[in-house]
């Protein structure tokens, strides 16, 4: 009887293991891309070994992760499919009211890096829909896993983890608390580690630079980053064109990458009809957009270039254009 009731709870635990979802833990400190990385932030930066160890140690391998890195929108959507979720009444009511409480600020930065409100807040807008979603990922398990089980891409993330923990040590942070995307991306305007320690600056004036929950900081940030990819103020990003605009050689101008290559002198001499108030020497691409019934055609100049430093794809910096325009940007 006794060994029947053993049986029985046996094969009750069992159950029990088999049917509670499994955690995917690896213990990054045994790895040898992670030894690596310890030893040279000990030896050049001063770290403490057994912390970092530790941290390591406590890392998790995220599979949901490399899941989301096989699929990202920008590679797998038509453009009508991506402005839909970013080209929202809701998200241009909530980019209003964030225009309402923080227009000071944003017009300090303007002011200060010559880069528009708009596309200011259109960034933060588009990347974690003014701060209500910036990511529940813990930074050292998307880095970690990223840099030592992508194999894509695992030097760049490496090198993001490793800017990551130097990040955590320059601004007093905690590493084991700081969040971001799947991809290690921080923050209000969702900076990574690299672009954090380069572009991010303190525009509170409390010593920190603070774009996880400083929204003025990320404001003057975001500002920054823009200015340091050569946005030129006053200058246009992008103009519609009509079927009657492009002419028969408008194919010549539509080469592939995001780089504006083509004078506007020789578009006009091709039959192309671009604005007047372009300069013949100002450089131009023209970039199709798929949209649910036809296409779109749009002529994209250098300042459009700039919003793809941020993030390297047509759709997002034409999201981010056109919410900024929904917020008031003039052309």
């Amino acid at each position: 009887m006794l060994y029947r009731i053993n049986q029985n709870i046996i094969f009750l635990l069992l159950l029990v293991v088999i049917q509670v979802p499994q955690l995917s833990y690896a213990d990054y400190s045994k790895h040898e891309k992670a030894i690596e990385l310890i030893d040279s932030l000990v030896k050049e930066h001063g770290f403490d070994k057994a912390s970092l160890t530790a941290i390591f140690a406590g890392a998790e391998k995220k599979d949901s992760i490399l899941e989301a890195i096989a699929r990202p929108a920008e590679k797998r959507l038509e453009w009508f499919e991506y402005r839909k979720i970013f080209i929202t009444k809701d998200r241009i009511e909530k980019g209003q009211a964030f225009i309402e409480t923080y227009l000071k600020d944003l017009l300090r930065a303007e002011k200060q890096f010559g880069v528009p409100k708009e596309i200011i807040a259109a960034i933060i807008g588009v990347e974690t829909r003014y701060g209500q979603n910036k990511g529940s990922y813990r930074v050292i398990d998307a880095l970690s896993t990223l840099g030592f089980d992508y194999p894509p891409r695992s030097k760049f993330f490496s090198s993001e983890l490793k800017h990551a923990l130097l990040l955590a040590k320059e601004q007093g942070f905690d590493i084991n608390e700081m969040k971001g995307s799947y991809a290690g991306a921080m923050g209000y305007g969702q900076f990574i580690p690299s672009s954090y320690r380069h572009y991010a600056i303190d525009f509170e004036g409390d010593k920190v630079a603070d774009i996880l929950t400083n929204p003025v900081d990320a404001i003057g940030s975001v500002a920054n980053y823009f200015s340091e990819h050569k946005w030129v103020s006053g200058k246009p990003v992008a103009f519609l064109l009509s079927e009657k605009d492009l002419g028969r050689n408008y194919t010549d101008y539509t080469a592939k990458g995001l780089k504006p290559g083509f004078l506007i002198g020789d578009m006009r001499k091709s039959g192309i009809k671009v604005p007047a108030t372009l300069s013949s020497d100002d450089a131009a691409k023209i970039q199709n957009y798929v949209l649910e019934s036809g296409e779109e055609n749009w002529l994209t100049l250098d300042n459009f270039y700039v919003i793809t430093r941020y993030n390297h794809s047509h759709l997002y910096a034409m999201a981010v254009y056109q919410l900024a325009k929904e917020l008031g940007l003039p052309q």
